[in-house]
């Protein structure tokens, strides 16, 4: 006979505790465990948002954060997508900690509203990972990558349609003015479409991956590790605070003025960013031929704490009064022979006021061990020699006095090589943000909601790496969806 037991009110509760604490989602369950918005919140937002307001706030800050977060993990494109998710999933509501789920405006004003909190969120996430990217790969931490982007917005003139009338209408006046192949439709449309939209002059027209669209403009600073360090969103008022960026459209080159926008905006950039992070002392920079001006480099290497600058060249370049000419990657050459580069042998100084040199020997001298003397020397084996030293030519170059050519590294060789191909680690973060967080979908034409995604981005990539850390996976830094499976 099977027994009976009495169940009592405490034995049921008792059930359903552990029924709920089984069934949750185990992806949830580490969020929950792992963040901690008590340390990732700065007070001043905290305190911003309960001032008073002359009624309550019917939603909570943390809820409204949660489920901004858990929009961009999913990859949730809208938010009236995330509203069908939260009202149709008990156990996203319960992990926000939502009673009634919010309507769209809500989400709305609480990005416009708190715009500089979220910012200060993000600058406060910066300085929390930091110590974390330390440890996972300290060379690759201690690296600055720049680039540039922009979130086009949803205006009439990022239609297709707009541009490829215009280019119709250009095609038929070359073939009915009978004119050469120099003229160029595309390159004309390009120059006679406004500089801006006309829904909003802020939203500025710009050349973006291969095309030319109206866009929200803002430049991004990763480490090695592709993890965000700094976002700067180019509206207005950051133009304001620094003239120097602003470039008009001047020319019909898409390319030239993109090249010409990038160079101005990373001074600037950098400036603010040290002065966020004072604490930060990167060693090394990574950009594309964009930034390769005499201005940058005298800055990176001169004014902050980078020691190497890995810029590609974007024009050849020569010594003054030197006799060695140099090649693409400005290593110098043979005299004779402009196809021999010359061998590096160290760099270390022999002048008494310490300055660092770069000395180059001939491409024919080989080390001779002498058994008598037990000591080796430099011989040349030039049949041609442009010296009558034996050793052949030597040539010094003092970088100090030419940064462009020589910025703390050598182009060309196998460490300039393995080095600069973490540059692509940018690039990935700027597609991760557009594409995985869904940055790039959004339907508004609106600066500061556009502005608020794109911190949000940023807050929720740092967030990931709080919590890898907390769960000893580094493997998924850069994102946590492979937890979500």
């Amino acid at each position: 006979m099977i027994p009976y037991k009495q169940l009592s009110l405490a034995d049921i509760f008792t059930d359903c505790q552990n029924k709920f604490d089984n069934d949750k989602y185990e992806f949830l369950s580490i969020l929950d465990e792992t963040i901690n918005l008590d340390e990732i919140v700065p007070v001043s937002f905290v305190s911003h948002f309960h001032a008073a307001t002359g009624r309550p706030r019917r939603h909570q800050l943390y809820p409204m954060l949660k489920a901004l977060l858990l929009q961009l993990i999913f990859s949730i494109p809208t938010t009236s997508l995330l509203i069908v998710f939260l009202k149709y999933s008990q156990e996203l509501r319960d992990f926000c900690g939502f009673d009634v789920v919010p309507d769209a405006s809500k989400f709305t004003r609480f990005k416009q509203d708190f715009l500089l909190d979220l910012q200060s969120m993000f600058d406060h996430l910066v300085d929390l990972t930091e110590p974390i990217c330390q440890r996972i790969d300290k060379h690759k931490a201690s690296m600055l990558l720049f680039d540039t982007s922009g979130i086009e917005a949803w205006v009439t003139e990022n239609n297709p349609k707009y541009a490829n009338r215009i280019i119709r209408q250009l095609k038929a006046f070359k073939k009915t003015n009978g004119l050469d192949d120099s003229y160029d439709p595309y390159k004309a449309a390009y120059s006679s479409m406004p500089a801006h939209a006309a829904a909003n002059p802020a939203i500025q027209q710009t050349y973006i991956n291969g095309h030319f669209c109206y866009a929200y403009k803002f430049g991004i600073i990763t480490n090695g590790l592709g993890i965000v360090r700094d976002i700067s969103f180019f509206n207005k008022d950051f133009l304001k605070a620094h003239p120097d960026i602003v470039v008009e459209k001047k020319s019909d080159s898409p390319d030239e003025d993109k090249s010409l926008a990038d160079s101005k905006a990373l001074i600037p950039v950098l400036k603010d960013f040290f002065q966020k992070h004072p604490l930060m002392n990167p060693k090394t920079f990574l950009g594309d031929a964009a930034f390769d001006s005499a201005e940058i480099y005298k800055y990176l290497l001169e004014d902050t704490s980078i020691e190497k600058a890995y810029i590609p060249l974007n024009g050849r370049m020569a010594l003054p009064k030197a006799d060695c000419p140099l090649n693409e990657n400005g290593i110098p050459c043979c005299p004779k022979d402009a196809s021999l580069p010359m061998k590096r042998e160290g760099s270390r100084s022999h002048l008494r006021c310490g300055l660092p040199t770069m000395k180059f020997v001939c491409p024919k001298m080989k080390w001779v061990y002498d058994k008598e003397t037990r000591k080796s020397k430099r011989v040349c084996h030039c049949e041609n020699p442009c010296t009558e030293s034996s050793c052949g030519r030597m040539f010094y170059i003092y970088p100090e006095k030419n940064l462009r050519a020589y910025p703390g590294t050598i182009r060309g060789t196998d460490e300039w090589n393995s080095t600069y191909k973490i540059r692509v680690a940018v690039e990935k973060s700027i597609n991760h943000f557009k594409d995985s967080f869904c940055v790039a979908g959004r339907k508004t034409q609106n600066e500061k909601t556009l502005h608020a995604d794109l911190l949000l981005a940023g807050i929720t990539q740092l967030i990931t790496v709080l919590v890898v850390d907390k769960i000893h996976k580094h493997q998924y830094i850069r994102s946590l969806k492979p937890l979500i499976a």
